[in-house]
């Protein structure tokens, strides 16, 4: 008896403390929401507020004072003298209190005047709570409904996935909101750079990013007015996006082990393509211009998402076993990535059987790569298990980094390496255009100094000489929270050229027009097609 009255006094015990533990957890997430909704609701009200002009002095001084103690090459397309000057300058011109905005507009423009393309301002922007966020992601805003592109300054539609089916491609989009287009984009374009003295990075950029300039400049709206061709005007509202999606998800349901293969071999090759799940469009793809296998074409729109090794090798034995004797290789648009992947791609078109792909890349100094974002998006468990080996981390940052002779810190080393055993042997053709930045460059470098393919398009945006990059943190500013992104490593190709701050120039330069884009024609891709036509006619007729 006393044995069950105790048993029962436990069980009443425990349900306490459930109950107890239940209410605490409660009590906590809902803690946990309200203090969000605080902090959010406190951080928007202070976005419109004017900020002393002591306070923005002192932020110009904390710009600079980061990016001379973790920029490399700072001073490479600009001197230390000139810089000084702007950034005396520019605290010179704020002599009356000024909102984060309006502090932004001013700063821009000088940290763009550096001349690397990965450099970039961004203005305090409002804050959404989780809830908020969760249906942002759900749909689509006014401006993702189009692809636009700019033709001699003129902005164009040249894809609508709108509802509005009237808006046609090769529209001129005149104004957003009664604001003139053409204002604007000059406005956007003084607050970015491309690297170096290149002239066709920022149309382009601009062009493929103008929903994120002018959400800058007038924060998340729900609808906007386009105004086309000086004419007629259209409302177009944030929509639901396309529920469809390529990936399987598995449920709660008990599976079979076939039904768990099946769903595991779908997302790999889903991975291989570099399907993109927000975007819902693949990255990576290999077809052929007619059945007899003789010409592929790859598309590479970034290297960025999913898993390339397997997209690569399987893209390239396919080709061996095919006898595919021309590959085009489509950059243009594709603003870059990740270094791994570009070279695993050129260890399959390498001209010798060994070669180095890049330099060391130089580093501002012996600790600056405690700067990045090491934690950056990390959840939870992975946040924790980036503490606990964080020590090993950064130790190994601190010990690869060493300075050389030259009185300038590198970190990592160049290595011989082996070209893949079935690389690719036969023509290779380049597309290229001001898009084709970072990355796309620097492969674009190799390709082109090793006289492995020939380039036909525009300049490319990224510079042939090699770009700040690797790592690039953000770095908040005290008073203004404007933030500043800077790379932390000059990443460069062995091969250089004499040509300073300038891409990779095209061998045969081709730039297509609005035109071109109504008729759905590709002039760039026409012209490789037709060469290898006639190349291959002669072959046959000699």
């Amino acid at each position: 008896m006393i044995q069950k009255l105790h048993a029962h006094s436990n069980q009443l015990h425990y349900k306490t403390i459930i109950k107890t533990c239940s209410k605490g957890v409660i009590v906590f997430f809902l803690s946990l929401f309200l203090v969000q909704c605080t902090s959010v609701k406190k951080h928007n009200a202070k976005i419109d507020k004017e900020i002393s002009v002591k306070q923005l002095h002192k932020d110009v001084d904390f710009t600079y004072r980061k990016l001379q103690k973790l920029q490399p090459q700072l001073y490479q397309y600009i001197s230390k003298t000139a810089l000084d000057a702007k950034f005396d300058s520019l605290k010179t011109t704020i002599t009356k209190p000024l909102t984060s905005y309006a502090f932004f507009t001013k700063l821009s423009p000088v940290v763009a005047s550096i001349g690397q393309g990965h450099t970039f301002t961004y203005p305090n922007m409002k804050r959404f709570t989780k809830k908020e966020s969760k249906l942002l992601k759900k749909q689509d805003g006014p401006f993702s409904q189009f692809e636009f592109e700019i033709f001699d300054n003129k902005l164009y539609v040249v894809n609508n996935e709108s509802d509005l089916k009237v808006i046609k491609v090769g529209d001129e989009l005149t104004q957003i909101n009664n604001e003139p287009v053409q204002p604007l984009i000059e406005e956007f374009k003084n607050w970015i750079t491309s690297d170096g003295y290149n002239t066709t990075f920022k149309d382009k950029f601009i062009g493929q990013r103008l929903g994120t300039f002018y959400t800058f400049k007038n924060q998340y709206q729900d609808s906007i007015a386009f105004e086309f061709n000086h004419e007629n005007s259209y409302w177009v509202k944030r929509k639901a996006k396309d529920s469809a999606t390529h990936t399987i998800k598995t449920t709660k349901e008990k599976l079979t082990t076939i039904q768990k293969d099946s769903i595991s071999k779908v997302n790999k090759h889903l991975s291989k393509l570099g399907y993109n799940k927000l975007t819902k469009k693949y990255h990576r793809d290999l077809s052929f211009t007619a059945k007899d296998s003789c010409t592929a074409i790859m598309k590479i729109k970034s290297f960025t998402v999913g898993n390339y090794h397997g997209f690569y090798k399987e893209s390239f034995e396919t080709l061996k076993q095919t006898g595919t004797q021309n590959l085009i290789i489509d950059l243009r648009y594709n603003f870059g990535g990740r270094l791994n992947e570009i070279e695993e791609l050129y260890s399959y078109l390498a001209a010798d059987s060994t070669y180095t792909f890049s330099r060391p890349s130089q580093v501002a100094g012996k600790t600056s790569m405690f700067q990045m974002d090491y934690f950056k998006g990390s959840k939870p468990l992975l946040f924790t298990v980036k503490a606990l080996v964080s020590p090993i981390v950064y130790g190994y940052l601190f010990f690869r980094t060493n300075k050389k002779d030259d009185g300038n810190y590198y970190i990592t080393s160049s290595k011989e390496k082996k070209a893949k055993e079935n690389k690719f042997t036969g023509n290779v053709y380049v597309l290229i255009n001001g898009g084709s930045f970072s990355a796309s460059s620097i492969l674009s470098t190799k390709l082109k100094a090793n006289k492995r393919a020939v380039f036909v398009g525009e300049e490319t945006g990224g510079d042939y000489n090699g770009t700040v990059a690797g790592f690039m943190p953000k770095i908040t500013l005290p008073n203004s929270k404007v933030k500043v992104r800077l790379g932390l490593m000059y990443v460069n190709a062995v091969e250089k050229t004499e040509v300073i701050g300038h891409g990779i120039y095209p061998d045969v330069a081709i730039s297509p027009t609005i035109d071109d884009r109504v008729k759905d024609n590709d002039p760039e891709m026409n012209y490789i097609l037709e060469t290898i036509k006639t190349k291959t006619t002669a072959e046959i007729t000699e």
